[in-house]
């Protein structure tokens, strides 16, 4: 949006081509008509989308009386002026509507006016005729200006051109917009400016609104699919003692009558957890989590995570119950598996690919990810910090290096070293190997999933172990005392899973950065230079 420059006073102290000034001239002239510029209630309304569904409601009747059908305006180019004159003299009938919403384009022509009207279903055109609103309403639409939020009453029908349009007989005005409009081409286009003033986004820009509710839709789907399955959806702490769960560097923050420190969720895990030994046994959340990190397309340090716990399963349930999620939660934003990301298709269609970690480490290197001389030798020629590591945090490193970008998927990448996963069962063949898995896509990790450590003696061992070379601050490795104590009160074997919901919504609406997602994204402070 461009910035109006400052005005140069006239003699009254306004600038009569300033567009607010001319706004709130309008707005004046409004209240001297008796006119509430904010306009009140209006009853009996129908979204736009609902007056289109009644679009097969409008008929012709010929002179006759006979009812006519009006051709298909969808099937290609209708010449609509020469079908009524091959059916003879007659009268378009349609239903009464009320329609209220955003003025979005206006086209006044002498003794008509053209408004393109829209609300959040949709747009649809008003068309206001002096002859057919009167006099006052028509003096009433002069003060109409574009981004005001009116209603109109009148009749469903089409214009000559086929252009299904509400023929206006009475106006109201519901809301004055103070500040000027995008410009028509070039609109709200500055990234920072559509996410700090996402109400003017989503009101101009179009497609950002379905975005949103897509991302709606989809949270809905989940919820919908996780309580047909039986799972059951609660609401943990916020505020934790102790930051767990995760890898991440947490927010901190006071409490005064308590005088301790607390931190701010960087998962939601281990509550869950301690819900599953109470016995509910299949458990998730839905909640924000927040992780003092940097800002990247695809971070936000405040976002929004799927966690779920299935008792007696396993990370193969957890890869089974991904693909459903997923699947459904397409089915609920257009059905189609194939979607468009950052220039390139990504088939979602289940089954997902699977490979170990250990194959995609030695496919992308060709070092053999048991070789620990071989792996420090490759670290080093990536110039990787390796003194003071343990062995695995190298081959992490390495693995997000050279592996995870190229990792088109989605594909579940499997079986990690159990070094770096704390809170995952090892594999019973194989006790270096955690059942671990993260689902990828485009290289984007998008769900991580265990099969959840239930044995507490060793739960408490890796708390008490710090990997060399991870950072305090960042380790998943928290003693969690009580944490601890629940698992002696016996945690069955479980499946567990995260899906990061903000990610998931970018990869099914197209969207490349994550704050096109987050309807108030993390921003730095505004400044006036």
């Amino acid at each position: 949006m461009n910035q109006t420059p400052d005005p140069a006073p006239n003699a009254s102290g306004e600038d009569a081509t300033d567009p607010r000034v001319a706004r709130r001239n309008k707005l004046n002239q409004l209240v001297e008509r008796g006119i509430d510029p904010y306009g009140s209630r209006f009853d009996d309304r129908k979204l736009i989308s609902q007056c289109r569904e009644l679009a097969d409601e409008v008929k012709f009747v010929t002179k006759e009386g006979k009812t006519l059908d009006l051709p298909d305006f969808d099937a290609g180019d209708v010449d609509y002026r020469q079908w009524k004159t091959d059916n003879g003299p007659g009268e378009e009938v349609g239903p009464k509507v009320r329609v209220a919403g955003r003025i979005m384009l206006a086209r006044p022509t002498g003794k008509l006016i053209f408004l393109n009207l829209k609300d959040w279903t949709g747009n649809i055109q008003i068309f206001i005729g002096k002859n057919q609103v009167g006099e006052e309403d028509f003096d009433l639409a002069k003060l109409f200006d574009l981004g005001d939020l009116v209603g109109a009453e009148g009749r469903l029908g089409r214009t000559n051109t086929g252009e299904l349009t509400v023929f206006a007989e009475k106006l109201f005005f519901l809301t004055k917009m103070l500040e000027p409009a995008p410009e028509k081409h070039a609109g709200l286009t500055n990234p920072d400016l559509r996410q700090r003033m996402r109400y003017a986004d989503l009101a101009f820009n179009d497609g950002v609104i379905e975005t949103f509710l897509n991302r709606t839709r989809i949270v809905k789907s989940i919820r919908q699919t996780l309580d047909n399955d039986g799972f059951c959806e609660v609401e943990g702490p916020t505020l934790h003692t102790i930051p767990g769960g995760a890898a991440a560097r947490p927010f901190m923050t006071h409490h005064n009558a308590l005088d301790m420190k607390l931190y701010m969720r960087i998962a939601l895990e281990l509550h869950l957890k301690r819900l599953m030994v109470g016995g509910m046994e299949r458990v998730y959340e839905l909640g924000r989590v927040y992780r003092n990190e940097g800002l990247s397309p695809r971070h936000n340090p405040e976002f929004t995570m799927l966690e779920l716990y299935q008792a007696y399963g396993d990370y193969e349930s957890m890869m089974d119950l991904t693909e459903q999620i997923i699947a459904d939660a397409i089915q609920a934003t257009g059905g189609d598996f194939k979607r468009e990301f950052d220039g390139k298709m990504v088939d979602f269609t289940p089954p997902f690919q699977r490979a170990t970690y250990a194959d995609l480490f030695q496919k992308a290197t060709g070092i053999d990810p048991t070789d620990d001389e071989g792996v420090m030798a490759y670290a080093k020629k990536l110039k990787l910090e390796t003194a003071n590591k343990h062995p695995d945090v190298i081959r992490n490193e390495i693995f997000e290096e050279k592996v995870e970008d190229s990792l088109e998927g989605p594909i579940f990448v499997i079986d990690y070293p159990a070094s770096i996963c704390p809170l995952t069962k090892r594999k019973r063949d194989n006790p270096e190997i955690a059942e671990r898995f993260e689902l990828f896509v485009l290289g984007m990790e998008v769900a991580n999933a265990y099969t959840e450590l239930n044995d507490p003696d060793l739960q408490q061992e890796l708390f008490e172990t710090q990997l060399q070379g991870q950072q305090e601050e960042d380790s998943m490795a928290k003693m969690d005392h009580d944490f601890v104590r629940a698992l002696r009160y016996a945690m069955p074997p479980a499946g567990g899973l995260g899906i990061g919901i903000d990610r998931l919504v970018m990869l099914l609406t197209g969207q490349r950065s994550i704050r096109d997602v987050i309807l108030f994204p993390v921003l730095r402070p505004e400044t006036n230079e």
